[in-house]
């Protein structure tokens, strides 16, 4: 993350992202597959990483071994075509996007830090003070309900962050300039997607 400084000389909040350049790896259509979207490749891998099955798919098609794939529906496939490359070119200035992608992990949290909980009374006769609780009724049902929010592990999910602007392009080295943070430590694998 940085700052930059627009026209009215206001510090922005904006993360730098490096946007593939990715390669088209497959296309499926509602005829064959039952639906309209583009399979997408990123960072080129060693070939002892891949099995047989994923090697074949890649090379009857002469592409290189990419090491990360993804699908991405789409309305019409006719625009698109296999190896084609997906670059920073895809996206406008002061165009939204969500940016989906895995969340720093926390490692095993208490209920307090976990879930927000409130803590118990400070005072010397409490012997209540981060402890999480009773956790059940008694006899009946003589368990405890799934779900119930209780310590473990913290981060380290799925997040998406909605509607970030595209503030800036860079075509030579293929960043783009996000308004805001992202999901994230640096050097995590990302999915951006326009926002409807």
């Amino acid at each position: 993350m940085t700052q930059v400084f627009d026209k009215n000389g206001l510090a922005l909040p904006v993360t730098v992202v490096r946007v593939g350049p990715c390669l088209i790896t497959q296309l499926k259509t509602e005829k064959i597959n039952g639906y309209n979207a583009v399979q997408i490749g990123y960072s080129q891998g060693r070939i002892t990483n891949f099995n047989k099955a994923e090697l074949g798919h890649l090379t009857k098609n002469g592409l290189p071994p990419l090491s990360h794939l993804h699908e991405y529906k789409v309305l019409d496939t006719e625009n698109y075509s296999l190896g084609q490359i997906i670059n920073v070119n895809s996206f406008e200035i002061g165009q939204f996007v969500n940016v989906t992608g895995k969340s720093i992990g926390k490692g095993f949290s208490g209920s307090h830090k976990r879930h927000k909980f409130k803590r118990g009374p400070m005072t010397h006769g409490s012997k209540n003070h981060r402890a999480p609780g009773s956790i059940g009724p008694g006899t009946t049902p003589g368990r405890v309900f799934p779900g119930k929010l209780m310590p473990g592990q913290l981060g380290a999910k799925k997040i998406t962050v909605s509607k970030l602007e595209v503030l800036g392009i860079d075509l030579k080295q293929n960043l783009l300039i996000l308004k805001g943070s992202i999901p994230g430590k640096t050097g995590n694998l990302l999915n951006i997607v326009p926002a409807n």
